[in-house]
């Protein structure tokens, strides 16, 4: 359950007509068809940009790597044996269709880090992504000066794919999204974020600017199936959110993340740098007493209009007032429902919405184990089981079990089972 977690570079492998296991997966991630895959071309059917896989199982041997498929233009899977990459500078990635995988279902066993987590360390960002469709999987990011991953939509990076990874122990945001106001079209979207552990594994953040992942004018990016722990500042100021879009972000989707100290939890726009639009899910978010100096709210939205905020469940354990607050009159055409907190939903600075069917008197013995994060339903509480509003789109919880099973969906993330 996801509260518990869920080779030397030589020359390149030639693509032959029955592509590799590891070239399967690449076709797989990348979308590529493979009914064109071969040698042979059958009447008809254009052929598609062949894939060379190359092996490496050293930093150096890995930082070639990249190099080369940038020099190749592309369309190439990196294939990192089990250990420990120290690199000596960050993994610059300007190709398009360029896939590091680890060994997927075993991510702690691929480990590639800088040389630092403070501001004295060289390595910046451990990875930056300038090339479109970019997947990275399989592996653990841990100490880098700057970011873990930065995705620089200035620079045209699209439709990344980070999956089954583990980001933690960045001094700044452990993923980043860019962009550059002076070219506003130039922008990351369509990004893929998904069974990934975001962490500080001293319980703490370094200081204060860390975040989990923190996006400007990203579109249409799907999060989902994450853990962020301990996303939280120690002194001087409040942390970034554990997942923000903001700075011209619209219609991005999150859903089904579990988020545990964190200082902030979601957050959509920022004052003056709106989001549009967009839909928050099936997240479980909880803040222990004592998680952090700075505890915050759950779910925020400030000058973030037309987004939908509906079965989530927050317990907050912090003296912070509110678990859902949105803000300012830009944040109008909002919906929230069906949401399950100990702490009010409330409107701030003439932020608008439509708020239904939410329940925010939640205790902690409603859930299996709140202490630990677990917020599904110990027994069907008859305030919150079928007392939910329809909504069309809302087709499973948490757990990724349908519902509704009955007339209406459950209130919260998780919908009750006695099994």
């Amino acid at each position: 359950m996801r509260w518990n977690d869920r080779r030397t570079l030589g020359p390149a492998v030639p693509p032959s007509s029955a592509p590799t296991g590891v070239a399967r997966r690449f076709y797989r991630a990348t979308g590529i068809a493979m009914a064109c895959a071969g040698a042979l071309v059958a009447a008809g059917c254009s052929a598609p940009p062949r894939v060379r896989t190359v092996q490496v199982h050293t930093a150096a041997g890995l930082e070639r790597a990249v190099a080369t498929a940038n020099r190749w233009g592309g369309h190439v899977l990196i294939h990192l044996a089990p250990g420990t990459y120290k690199l000596t500078e960050t993994l610059v990635v300007t190709a398009p269709h360029v896939t590091l995988e680890g060994q997927p279902g075993a991510r702690r066993q691929v480990i590639v880090q800088g040389d630092g987590m403070s501001l004295a360390a060289r390595i910046g960002n451990l990875i930056r992504v300038s090339g479109s469709h970019f997947t990275l999987s399989g592996m653990t990011l841990r100490r880098s000066r700057w970011h873990l991953i930065q995705i620089a939509g200035e620079d045209g990076a699209e439709a990344p794919v980070i999956r089954d990874c583990v980001l933690e122990n960045a001094y700044e945001q452990l993923i980043k999204v860019s962009d550059n106001a002076a070219h506003p079209g130039a922008t990351a979207n369509d990004g893929i974020v998904e069974h990934c552990i975001f962490q500080y594994t001293a319980g703490i953040g370094p200081e204060y600017y860390i975040g989990g992942i923190d996006a400007h004018g990203a579109k249409r990016w799907i999060l989902r199936d994450n853990v962020f722990r301990n996303i939280a500042s120690p002194s001087r100021a409040v942390a970034e959110f554990a997942v923000h879009f903001w700075d011209g972000s619209a219609d991005d989707l999150v859903e089904r993340n579990l988020i545990v100290n964190c200082d902030r939890g979601i957050g959509f726009g920022l004052d003056g740098k709106p989001n549009h639009g967009g839909v928050i899910r099936n997240n479980m978010i909880y803040h222990a007493p004592g998680g952090g100096p700075f505890a915050d709210t759950g779910i925020a939205l400030t000058d973030s209009p037309g987004t939908q905020v509906y079965n989530n469940t927050i317990v907050l354990q912090s003296d912070y007032p509110r678990a859902i607050e949105y803000r300012f009159p830009v944040t109008r055409d909002v919906f929230i429902a069906n949401n399950l907190t100990n702490r009010a939903i409330a409107a701030r600075n003439g932020g608008r919405a439509t708020v239904t069917h939410n329940v925010t008197d939640a205790t902690a013995r409603w859930f299996v184990n709140a202490a630990a994060g677990d917020l599904r339903l110990a027994s069907a509480i008859p305030l919150v089981v079928a007392a939910g509003v329809p909504i069309a789109a809302l087709k499973d919880d948490f757990s990724g079990n349908a519902r509704p099973r009955g007339r209406a969906p459950d209130i919260g993330a998780d919908q009750w089972s006695a099994h």
